[in-house]
């Protein structure tokens, strides 16, 4: 028998049933409706529900039957009008048989014959089986060294898992014996991990220099449109797609035999995994890449670890770390955005939980091998949370916003840090205002030297002269200013004004590299040449060099030479 594709929705008066079975036949169609049991069957697709609420059979039952799309679909009276059936998105747990709602063991009994006919059966395709494929013999452990072994997985019901896959463990958890390390050798090695992969420069990078973050705070997830309805019972009327719902129909529904404690596990790690997706969610904006399996698994001390926590403050510090330590992106908002986006999705009732943990069991099965967390957790939370109420998800969602997480507690001396960081850009922007300060009385004084520079013989400086401009202005500590420059004549001889301009220039504080380049050199001889025929003052220099002498003491021209 084929378990067909279905859906369920609901009004106040009827509960209707949509049931995809192609290429069968109108004729052959049988319903069977008692109290919560509605069975369907139709060659070769047979659909068994145990619904929620109670449904009647009293001839107000409405069905039609659209052939191109091969959907059936179905009105049940409901047998208390206007009541609300909680629930109906959860496919797994509807599938599930009446009796099997209490909590059974899954142990399953195969008897020797029944052993025998699948060996039988099995052997007739021995001749395609290539023989010479190098294996491995897998030892058996006794009970004894099972119940010696650490327990992990959900609710701690696992152990021995990782002693066949060695050569996957690596890259799917960061303890190195898992079924040999104890819950608290396990803690104590993921904080000193943590401790080495924490970079001050990179956290204080993402602090000061955070536009990046800045607008990743203000993504809006899709859960940010989930809202509880008061008439559901705190529950969000959520539509999943088909693939969701197909992966829910294939989860074989099962019973978990969890004490006090262990519930109280659940919980918490439910918590943790959440904090890691939301994280993950934010940061590439809903957009997965290839390592979104990875950045979702080492947030979570839960899947990285196999850690096992005892109370939400240890989750939250646990989390906060992890964000600090290791993705792209290490902002303490980033902490705290996604403890509020948790929160959120855990307010928005279990089919917004159960939406994301399909998420995530999509994205860890589509990576290899990442897909070993969905054995060992994601699947087991996928068919759990269905038959959780929504009540303990808002309580679980209020516990959660009244939590405080400050930097102090993530014990990575953030504050420390930060207070040194501060300190030091304070003292280099009072470097730099020192220096600017210099600069512009230096600026000042040079050009109070340059107006105030006599013509010779008492004559006024000549207006018509080109300004002085400088083909490096960013590289010039000295403004642009429009300077007149006088005529050659007015220079005293160069033998009166080596010592005072010496002085000025040290006044002025103008260290410069007076050494010429070849190019320099020639053009200041052919500079030399011209002024021994006619002194012309040449044309301003290109170069940002201070005064450059040209004439000296023992040259027999009168008048000086100057090149800017």
């Amino acid at each position: 028998m084929i378990t067909p594709m279905f859906d369920l929705s609901q009004d106040p008066a009827y509960l209707i049933l949509s049931i995809r079975v192609p290429y069968t036949r109108t004729s052959e169609f049988d319903l069977f409706i008692d109290g919560t049991d509605v069975k369907f069957y139709a060659k070769p697709y047979f659909l068994r529900l145990t619904l929620p609420g109670r449904v009647v059979e009293d001839g107000r039952e409405k069905a039609t039957f659209d052939i191109d799309k091969g959907l059936f679909t179905v009105q049940i009276p409901k047998e208390t009008s206007g009541e609300y059936f909680e629930g109906l998105q959860m496919l797994t747990s509807l599938l599930a048989p009446k009796g099997s709602r209490s909590a059974k063991p899954l142990l399953e009994d195969i008897s020797p014959d029944c052993g025998e006919s699948v060996e039988s059966n099995e052997g007739e395709d021995e001749e395609d089986f290539d023989w010479q494929v190098e294996q491995e013999v897998y030892k058996e452990r006794s009970e004894e060294e099972l119940r010696s072994m650490q327990k992990y997985g959900f609710g701690n019901q696992r152990s021995g898992v990782f002693a066949r896959l060695q050569e996957e463990l690596s890259d799917v958890i960061d303890v190195k014996d898992p079924d040999g390390t104890t819950l608290a050798k396990r803690r104590q090695e993921r904080l000193n991990a943590e401790a080495s992969a924490f970079s001050p420069d990179h956290y204080l990078a993402d602090l000061f220099e955070d536009d990046e973050i800045k607008r990743l705070l203000k993504f809006r997830p899709w859960w940010t449109k989930c809202r509880p309805s008061p008439e559901h019972e705190g529950e969000t009327a959520l539509l999943f797609s088909d693939d969701e719902k197909e992966q829910m129909r294939k989860f074989t529904n099962r019973s978990y035999l969890l004490d006090k404690t262990s519930r109280y596990q659940v919980w918490l790690s439910l918590v943790d995994i959440l904090l890691a997706y939301a994280y993950e969610v934010r940061s590439t904006e809903g957009d997965y890449n290839v390592e979104s399996p990875w950045a979702i698994r080492k947030l979570s001390g839960t899947l990285c670890w196999l850690e096992t926590y005892s109370s939400l403050q240890e989750v939250l510090v646990s989390f906060g770390r992890r964000v600090l330590c290791y993705p792209l992106y290490r902002h303490f908002d980033m902490v705290a955005a996604a403890i509020y986006d948790t929160a959120g999705i855990l307010q928005s009732g279990k089919a917004c939980v159960l939406k994301c943990l399909l998420d995530i069991h999509k994205v860890f099965r589509k990576n290899d091998p990442s897909y070993i967390l969905n054995d060992l957790y994601i699947t087991d939370y996928c068919i759990w949370i269905q038959r959780i109420k929504s009540k303990k998800l808002s309580a679980l969602a209020a516990t959660l916003q009244k939590a405080s997480l400050q930097k102090k507690d993530l014990e990575l001396e953030l504050e420390e840090l930060e207070e040194a960081a501060s300190m030091v850009a304070e003292e280099e922007g009072s470097s730099k205002s020192d220096s600017g300060s210099v600069c512009s009385d230096s600026n000042s004084s040079q050009e109070d030297e340059e107006c105030a520079t006599p013509a010779g013989g008492g004559g006024e400086s000549s207006k018509d002269s080109p300004p002085l401009q400088s083909s490096s202005p960013a590289r010039s500590a000295i403004p642009q200013q429009s300077v007149t420059l006088p005529s050659a004549d007015a220079f005293p001889p160069a033998s009166k004004r080596t010592g005072p301009l010496i002085q000025e220039l040290g006044e002025l504080r103008i260290t410069q590299d007076t050494r010429s380049s070849p190019e320099e050199e020639k053009k200041l001889s052919q500079a030399k040449t011209s002024a021994a025929a006619g002194g012309t003052l040449l044309e301003p220099s290109q170069q940002n060099n201070a005064l450059l002498i040209i004439k000296t003491q023992e040259d027999s021209s009168p008048d000086g030479l100057f090149q800017m």
